[in-house]
């Protein structure tokens, strides 16, 4: 069979000369005064956001990238291509609910998802350190085909590197996803408008406090497991409920449901208000969020996602989340308006109202 055409993005005028403006670009914002990477750089706030918009976005320049989507959408020639790389060092290894191969199956195929796009393959990259128990890499590795298997998506290809003893922590895995779009689908973080509604698709902050209960050592009173779940075969339901109707989705890993719809916000240069009663939270997660003095709305997920849907739609979306295993929980927890551009605020339950703002540094590290 011949090949087909290269998926390519069109290329624009700035960026023919961006290696030479690399060779002459500087930070032009000190990133908060550090000298060296912390882990708040890599924890989905305000710190992470620095590190993108002043060091990674001048130097790779493109109008693909600048999105700051999910994932790229490229033109394929006969169609429309979804790409997207993530990579997975999440302590410890294996969590109530999930492991770090599940992890990175679902991670990457929820990037492709919150694009519109349908997963076609995944490539994995492992990089082990020496000293890893052979069983628990068994175990990982068979976690991780049968999540592939599960969710209908074939590992094609991949790379296996082993590192000198306390290089890796035990294991690294890069993963990248190949999907397709429909024709008509268009979903991306600058689409927001004033008037549209905010929804989730069920409690927030299972996974992160269910990783960080093992961390740490500690026991709460009910069951506490990660939410890792693939979420394509949801948003498959969603966009044929409405077409047209969904204009943004985020799964909210890093920084959690506030970082998410920060991003939104700053993307489609609009305000949203939550109505935070209405965001499901679990009682064994709000007990231990408190305890450890943890807001839910910053604590990851890795099987919600959050949709910013045109109010006529609404019903339909919601009526078509709610029949679906992970859906059942979906509701509508907050709105669009044209405030001031990249807030998000938050009315309480007694009625007032508070900044849902970035966060500095990491709430919780090695999460995903």
């Amino acid at each position: 069979m011949a090949p087909g055409p290269t998926p390519t993005v069109p290329a624009l005028p700035e960026e023919a000369d961006a290696g030479a403006r690399l060779q002459e670009w500087t930070c032009p914002v000190p990133l908060r005064d550090h000298e060296h990477v912390i882990l708040g750089h890599g924890g989905g706030g305000r710190l992470q956001a620095e590190l993108i918009e002043h060091l990674i976005l001048p130097a790779f320049g493109g109008r693909t990238l600048t999105r700051l989507a999910d994932a790229a959408v490229l033109d394929a020639g006969r169609g429309r291509l979804a790409l997207t790389s993530d990579a997975h060092v999440v302590h410890p290894l294996e969590f109530p609910g999930g492991d770090i191969g599940a992890l990175s199956v679902h991670g990457t195929i929820n990037d492709l998802a919150m694009m519109g796009a349908r997963p076609l393959a995944l490539t994995a990259a492992l990089i082990i350190e020496e000293g890893l128990a052979i069983d628990v890499l068994g175990r990982i590795i068979t976690s991780m085909a049968a999540a592939a298997r599960s969710a209908g998506v074939e590992v094609v290809a991949g790379d296996t590197k082993v590192v000198e003893r306390g290089s890796a922590d035990g294991l690294f895995i890069t993963t990248t996803g190949l999907g397709v779009l429909a024709d008509g689908v268009n979903i991306g973080p600058e689409r927001a408008r004033a008037g549209d509604v905010v929804l989730v698709s069920g409690p927030i902050g299972d996974h992160g406090i269910a990783i960080l209960s093992v961390r740490e050592g500690l026991e709460f009173a009910g069951e506490l497991a990660s939410d890792s779940a693939p979420l394509h075969e949801l948003v498959a339901a969603m966009l044929a409920a409405a077409p047209g109707a969904v204009r943004v989705l985020r799964d909210p890993t890093r920084g959690g449901l506030a970082s998410a719809l920060n991003e939104i916000a700053n993307s489609s240069a609009v305000a949203i208000e939550l109505q935070e009663r209405e965001i499901p939270v679990r009682e064994i997660v709000a007990s231990a969020s408190s305890l450890l003095g943890l807001d839910p709305l910053y604590v990851p997920c890795e099987g919600r996602l959050t949709a910013i849907v045109d109010p006529g739609g609404v019903e339909a979306v919601l009526e078509a989340m709610r029949r679906e295993p992970l859906g059942v929980e979906a509701c509508v927890v907050g709105s669009v308006s044209d405030g001031p551009a990249g807030l998000v605020t938050g009315r309480t339950g007694i009625g007032g109202v508070r900044v849902i703002d970035l966060q500095i540094g990491e709430q919780l590290p090695r999460i995903c």
